[in-house]
């Protein structure tokens, strides 16, 4: 059983027997003497989808969540639902867009490096990897002598997200981005 003080970003805990990702951490140090350090987390219900934040001292213990975690290649989409294999056993588990909330955006047919949380055998949610390389498809014309300059413009990216690229990037490149931020990292 953790200690609040000992949760991290990707995590799950149980509350009220449900399972919850741990999906951003913030600490607080109170000013007075004596006072507990505080954590607000934000968390989402991985049966239910729904996000939740709570605050917790650094002495409070949580019960951790009877999940595993099994590496897996998102494969493909059908209708609302995307299809992930397990790398090792090839099998298949799919789980509904709505669990997916953002993250479809960063979802790329082959895509490996994907961590899957089981429950009982069913998938409950996905973490992806840091980031992930995408083409641009649509962008305004690059313009020229912009590299000193850190203006940026929208680019429509192959799966359908929109990031800000730097103003030298042009259609049919390869870039990469962060899955935590969704901002430009670098070119690919």
């Amino acid at each position: 059983m953790p200690k609040a003080s000992e949760l991290k970003r990707g995590m799950v805990i149980e509350i009220d027997q449900m399972p919850f990702l741990i999906k951003q951490m913030e600490s607080r140090s109170p000013s007075s003497r004596g006072a507990a350090t505080l954590y607000k987390v934000r968390m989402n219900n991985l049966k239910t989808g729904q996000k939740r934040d709570e605050t917790f001292k650094g002495d409070d213990f949580l019960q951790e969540g009877d999940c595993t975690r099994k590496v897996v290649q998102y494969s493909y989409r059908e209708e609302n639902r995307f299809v992930f294999m397990d790398l090792e056993d090839f099998n298949q588990y799919d789980l509904d867009e709505r669990h997916l909330e953002t993250q479809t955006g960063y979802l790329l047919e082959g895509l490996e490096g994907i961590t899957a949380i089981l429950h009982n055998d069913q998938i409950l949610g996905i973490e992806l990897p840091q980031s992930v390389i995408l083409s641009i498809i649509e962008t305004t014309p690059s313009v020229k002598g912009a590299t000193a300059t850190g203006r940026t413009k929208p680019a429509q990216l192959s799966t359908g997200l929109e990031v800000q690229v730097p103003e030298y990037l042009e259609t049919g490149e390869q870039i990469k981005v962060s899955t935590a931020t969704g901002k430009f990292i670098s070119r690919a």
